[in-house]
């Protein structure tokens, strides 16, 4: 059975930084396509940035392209999203999601793995 389990989330200023992580196990994960999603209260799902199996391709939203890095370490079968000068509007639950051999899709039906969410907040 495959478990994605995410880490790193919590409360900061605008401005900062937080490192997310997703660990998957039971399954290959140099074999997965791995995303990140957001969801803030009210609103759906949202595509927030995507790495491919291979890790040669990403792909992210415009509002967080050049704040937001993601990247994975197949030795520690984890994913990574560093976020940089963080803004309010980034506040949300923040989602790890996996396909097998995915090629950075951003809609949340590409993805067939999920984690169960972390909370990010970025208020004054």
């Amino acid at each position: 059975q495959v478990q994605l389990v995410e880490s790193g989330g919590g409360l900061v200023q605008p401005g900062a930084s937080l490192r997310l992580s997703c660990t998957l196990s039971g399954a290959t994960f140099p074999h997965y396509g791995m995303a990140w999603f957001r969801q803030a209260f009210g609103t759906e799902r949202a595509f927030v940035a995507a790495i491919d199996w291979r890790g040669t391709g990403t792909r992210y939203r415009e509002s967080v392209e050049g704040r937001f890095t993601i990247s994975r370490d197949n030795a520690a079968s984890t994913a990574y999203l560093q976020m940089n000068s963080l803004k309010p509007e980034d506040t949300g639950h923040y989602y790890c999601a996996g396909r097998y051999f995915g090629n950075s899709e951003d809609r949340p039906g590409d993805y067939h793995e999920w984690g169960q969410g972390i909370p990010v907040t970025v208020s004054s």
